[in-house]
């Protein structure tokens, strides 16, 4: 079986019209064209893309924290539907947290909808612990957050847990013949 590549790297004001598709299909227009370049033109913001050279699809994946103080406060992680439980919300989140620990952060948060058991599971087989909830966060429906949480990112063994992510997330993507490159 020939194995797909995928490569994880920031986006740019080039990949715009890909984000603002995946924002759609993922969200339904979360964010704005102008919302996604602030983010883009902020030092203080990281945004990753999941690229696929044999996909149809332009951009499969992206994932966006904002460093604030020693924090990694993850915004977005979004897969297109087309390639969902594949493996390439791991491989977008573990990109997300190795980034956070090179930039020296020392913990990752994030907010996740309270019916969004999917996503509570993929946090929870990353560290996070549920730090407490938002009353009403979602404006759509009114629905509560969780506030997850992730701490130790610049403690010595967090490398080592790093190096354990990365090799089961290289097997769970092999099993749809996926190939995380450089």
């Amino acid at each position: 079986m020939i194995s797909s590549d995928l490569k994880l790297r920031p986006l740019t004001t080039d990949d715009l019209s890909a984000i603002l598709e995946l924002d759609q299909a993922c969200f339904g227009g979360l964010w704005t064209m102008e919302g996604y370049q602030r983010e883009l033109d902020s030092p203080n913001s990281e945004l990753l893309g999941l690229f696929s050279p044999l996909s149809t699809i332009k951009l499969l994946g992206m994932g966006c924290f904002w460093s604030i103080l020693d924090e990694a406060h993850i915004t977005i992680l979004a897969i297109h539907p087309q390639y969902h439980r594949q493996g390439l919300g791991q491989a977008l989140l573990y990109a997300l947290l190795k980034t956070a620990c090179d930039r020296g952060l020392e913990r990752a948060t994030l907010e996740v909808r309270a019916s969004n058991l999917a996503a509570i599971s993929l946090y929870q087989k990353f560290g996070f612990k549920t730090a407490g909830r938002r009353r009403h966060y979602y404006k759509d429906n009114g629905e509560d957050a969780l506030i997850l949480w992730l701490s130790e990112l610049q403690y010595p063994q967090f490398q080592q847990t790093l190096d354990n992510w990365y090799i089961n997330v290289s097997q769970q993507l092999s099993q749809f013949s996926w190939q995380l490159i450089s």
